[in-house]
């Protein structure tokens, strides 16, 4: 039925209770209930993520909490923070009564002149950006932490500029504890910045879907004050979709035609309406009720933006001021704008883009024109973001390229590279410069990339540009490097690492990134097909460029490089050329290359055994990381904390952190184009981590699964590290199981990688593996040349797990020829400097071997060493290996002391008494029927208990019982 004339003014379309948010609105409250709390209230426009909010701020429970709103908007500048300082201004009373006392809060003072009276004294000013930035980011943090206990909202934090997205990802490293922070994200608006700045915290996910048929009446109900006919809400949904705010406004329109109390029964009402024109209909129609004047000038209110600022619109329309805050009165009373700050602003999203998209194309053109005219003429800073915008939209394409170009620079001074990527994107993906132009821009954009938040959309750009336009070899080299670079951050290693090798013979004349490519082409453990010498060479002439072109800066990172180089091999030299460098002004003053170089020589330092040297290491990496406020880096630094601590045997909490780490899911995704952008380079360490840990705690299952799917990307992309440490690691798991000749099949591809490589420092612990798989089997002998060749290949490196390594696969040997004690002296060297080097995890496994050796020939300390052993996997939470050793304890009549006796310590996993019941019955053979019987329980309760007991024990099935459960002690 067509709709008729409007004859009844227009009720309030908002429903009085909220509807069909029950159990998100009590995740939301349980959330912020236990502060710290980071919540993403994500959902497509309209589908109430505001009114949930505005629903929790609304409840009791936050009766004496602080709260602060922060609004982002669709256009921003490259200075970052506005709505964070939008919400900040809010505070302006309770600032008045209790000034923050912290004198670095005085750096926001400029920033906030409303409150500065209440905040401490400014700053003075910094000359390094990046340091002031990190600067207002730390005053940020204690001005929330000094308002606290505080709930900070921001909405619609997928317009947040990049400086914003930054603070968050800041924000969630240094949250204050009793700050809960809430952020709605429109789902649908493309890749979000805000996932990867909260990749790695502990955030809460809230959605928010459509209602369902049933909510639909039940709003529609709320709303109309009657009840809705089954017939009338299953037309509603099927022309809203569920979506609230479309519900809400086509009821807001429906009492024009009809009286409220004869909507219910008129489902033919909403005929005409369809999805999801009802709401352009709906606001088309309260646009045409406006006079002419005052359409013309809300049409182009639309193109000056979501909050047209009243002179801007006078100087495009040529209206007076007088025409045109009457045409904005108009239209507030339409239900199009609503107040804003003591100015008018679009209603919501969508009814700005209808009255956008109401202008013709013609006159779209031109208005954006104009308003980009109005605005260039403005007094005081160029609106840089703002005109790319309007000279874009008006197809002005020099111009739109000009200013993104300037808006991009102007980022890039605030250390905002993020923001700078993505205005340089926009002019290469739609302001089709050429040439010159496009070359030019590309050139920035690798550089902002590699830093920023567009690296995976800069890739094709600069991909297709290296293949289709024909470049002077200086700019395709540079351009290479930058593209190898981006790739090897997403964990394409060899693609990276070829298209590097390709931008050497271009960058000849350039001896400044000549240098720092060939450096980047030294690092040995991101390629599986370079051997070390290779790799040599590169330093080499690394070193001759960086020579060439006279800058201190390349001459640096060589250096950084060559210490990398010579640390992997565990070369004493490293150690004293590190030093070298840590001392260095040039470095220090440097502190972006400073922190990435710490952070390599600890993973570096990691690799060969030294954990202690690669904490100090860390520490500094992470302060200068944090001072630098280079915030790329916050994932590498928890990675390496997290590395630093599993070597020292700090597992305590450890699996919980790398899941955080890794987002972390069985299955790995798999890389699209042969790249890895869903498993970049530091998610293959992560997972790594995550698979030995399991290997010594359990479950074995997923632990292998784990360290298959390391195997499986990094051959696939070509990435050394950690390859073979993953399949030495899945190794030694195997051997655990008993599969020993999967166990030797691995170590034998890990070694394939050593060999490819040259670098034995690297293959010790996978020449152990295959040892112990051998002499499993009996054929201990055919590992002799192997082992003479590890003994050779890493002579007498600084490397703690190699020589340890090397140590134990001779003892193995010697005890296999029938030379026990001579084998023994050589377990207690090894035992010994992995205890030295702080190697807790790998002292216990040696001191396991030669416990076990000794009662083996009932040697009277073999007991002993086997219950230092059993205590130090039981202060790591080795659950897997505890539960072994107590079957070799008993084997050797070697009393297992408490707690372990009559169970294992588990973090969790502990058996209960009903659990340790069913497992001995289960381990006796007696089927889950026998075993409810003899129990008195249903088959299901069994089936229940057997299942977590095999959870709990790390078994893949109950036939690994007997092996994994401890028979009764005498007495117990």
């Amino acid at each position: 039925m067509p709709l008729g004339p409007p004859h009844v003014a227009p009720t309030d379309s908002r429903s009085a209770v909220l509807v069909g948010r029950r159990a998100e609105l009590a995740a939301l409250r349980a959330a912020v209930a236990a502060p710290p709390s980071l919540v993403l209230v994500e959902g497509e426009a309209g589908v109430g993520k505001s009114r949930l909010v505005a629903e929790l701020l609304a409840t009791a429970d936050l009766a004496g909490v602080r709260r602060l709103v922060g609004q982002c908007e669709l256009l921003q500048e490259p200075l970052p923070l506005s709505p964070l300082l939008d919400a900040f201004r809010l505070a302006g009373p309770d600032l008045a009564l209790s000034p923050p006392a912290n004198p670095v809060v005085g750096a926001l003072a400029p920033l906030l002149p409303e409150v500065a009276a209440h905040l401490p004294a400014p700053l003075p000013a910094l000359s390094d950006q990046l340091a002031e930035r990190h600067r207002v980011f730390r005053a940020a943090i204690a001005l929330l932490e000094h308002l606290s206990p505080l709930v900070l909202v921001l909405e619609d934090v997928h317009w947040a500029d990049g400086g914003t997205q930054d603070f968050l990802a800041f924000l969630a490293t240094y949250q204050p504890r009793d700050l809960s922070v809430i952020l709605t994200v429109r789902s649908g608006a493309g890749p979000l910045p805000v996932r990867e700045a909260f990749a790695r915290a502990p955030a809460r996910s809230i959605r928010l879907a459509p209602l369902r048929p049933p909510e639909v009446a039940q709003l529609a109900g709320s709303i109309l004050r009657a009840d809705v006919p089954a017939a009338f809400a299953t037309s509603l949904y099927e022309k809203t979709g569920g979506i609230p705010f479309v519900v809400e406004e086509v009821l807001r329109t429906l009492p024009e035609h009809l009286p409220a109390g004869e909507i219910p029964g008129r489902p033919d009402v909403l005929a005409d309406l369809a999805v999801p024109t009802v709401l352009r209909d709906v606001l088309l129609h309260r646009l045409s009720a406006l006079d002419h004047e005052a359409q013309e000038i809300l049409r182009a209110a639309a193109v000056v933006g979501m909050t047209p600022d009243e002179r801007i619109l006078a100087e495009v329309t040529g209206r007076d001021p007088a025409d045109i805050a009457g045409a904005l009165a108009q239209a507030q009373a339409a239900g199009l704008l609503h107040e804003h700050d003591g100015g008018c602003r679009f209603r919501h999203r969508l009814a700005w883009q209808i009255v956008y998209e109401s202008v013709a194309t013609s006159s779209r053109r031109w208005l954006h024109l104009k308003t980009a005219r109005a605005l260039q003429s403005a007094a005081g800073p160029r609106p840089l973001a703002q005109l790319a915008h309007h000279f874009r939209h008006a197809g002005s394409a020099a111009e739109f390229v000009a200013n993104a170009e300037a808006a991009a620079d102007t980022a890039l001074a605030h250390g905002n590279d993020a923001t700078a990527a993505r205005f340089l994107l926009q002019a290469l993906q739609l302001g089709g410069p050429a040439g010159e132009v496009r070359v030019r821009l590309a050139v920035k954009l690798g550089k902002a990339a590699v830093d920023g938040l567009a690296q995976t959309q800069a890739v094709p750009i600069l991909e297709t540009l290296l293949a289709t336009e024909p470049l002077p070899a200086h700019l395709r080299g540079e351009l290479r490097f930058a593209l190898g670079r981006l790739l090897r951050q997403h964990g394409a290693a060899r693609a990276g690492y070829l298209q590097i090798e390709q931008a050497v013979p271009d960058l000849a004349d350039r001896p400044g990134l000549l240098g720092r490519a060939l450096a980047a082409l030294a690092a040995p453990e991101t390629v599986v097909d370079r051997h070390f010498s290779e790799h040599a060479v590169r330093c080499d002439q690394a070193e001759e460029a960086a020579r060439r072109s006279g800058e201190r800066g390349v001459h640096v990172a060589v250096r950084i490089a060559r210490a990398s180089l010579l640390l992997e091999q565990g070369d004493p030299a490293s150690w004293r050329l590190i030093d070298e460098l840590l001392r260095d002004d040039a470095l220090r003053s440097a502190p972006r290359e400073h922190a990435r170089a710490c952070l390599n020589w600890a993973q570096g330092a990691l690799h060969i055994g030294q954990p202690r040297q690669a904490e100090a290491l860390l520490a500094e990496g992470r302060r200068t990381a944090d001072q630098a406020e280079y915030l790329r880096l916050a994932e590498v630094v928890e990675l390496v904390a997290a590395a630093v601590d599993h070597a020292l045997g700090r597992w305590k909490g450890l699996a919980d952190r790398l899941r955080r780490l890794s987002g972390f899911h069985p299955a790995v995704p798999q890389p699209p184009h042969g790249t890895a952008s869903h498993f970049a380079a530091a998610s293959f360490d992560i997972r790594l981590l995550h698979g030995a840990l399991l290997a010594a705690t359990g479950p074995a299952e997923e632990a292998t699964a784990s360290l298959g799917d390391v195997v499986a990307v990094t051959e696939r992309v070509g990435a050394v590290w950690p390859l073979i440490s993953a399949r030495t690691t899945l190794s030694r798991l195997l051997l655990t199981l008993g599969d020993a000749e999967g166990a030797a099949s691995a170590a034998t591809a890990a070694l394939a990688g050593v060999r490819a490589k040259g670098n034995w420092v690297w293959g010790a612990e996978s020449v152990l593996c295959l040892t112990d798989a051998l002499d499993a089997v009996g054929r201990a002998d055919e590992a002799g040349p192997l082992v003479d060749e590890l003994g050779a290949g890493i002579g007498d490196a600084d490397a703690p797990l190699a020589q340890a390594a090397l140590l134990s696969a001779r003892a193995v040997l010697l005890r296999a020829r029938g030379a026990p004690q001579p084998a023994d002296r050589l377990l207690v060297a090894a035992y010994t400097g992995l205890g030295e080097a702080g190697l807790r995890y790998q002292e216990a496994t040696a001191r396991e071997r030669l416990g076990r050796w000794r009662c083996e020939r009932d040697a009277a300390d073999g007991g002993r060493m086997l219950e230092d052993a059993l205590r130090s996997y039981g202060e790591l939470g080795a659950d897997r290996d505890v539960a072994r050793i107590c079957r070799t304890m008993r084997s050797h009549g070697v009393p297992i002391p408490y707690p372990w006796r009559g169970g294992r310590p588990s973090h969790g996993r502990v058996l209960s008494a009903r659990e340790r019941e069913v497992a001995l019955l289960a381990a006796n053979g007696r089927t889950n029927q026998e075993i409810a019987e003899e129990l008195f329980l249903s088959r299901r309760t069994v089936e229940s208990h057997v299942a977590s007991v095999l959870r709990k024990l790390g078994c893949r099935s109950r036939r690994e019982l007997p092996a994994m459960m401890p028979l009764p002690a005498d007495g117990d």
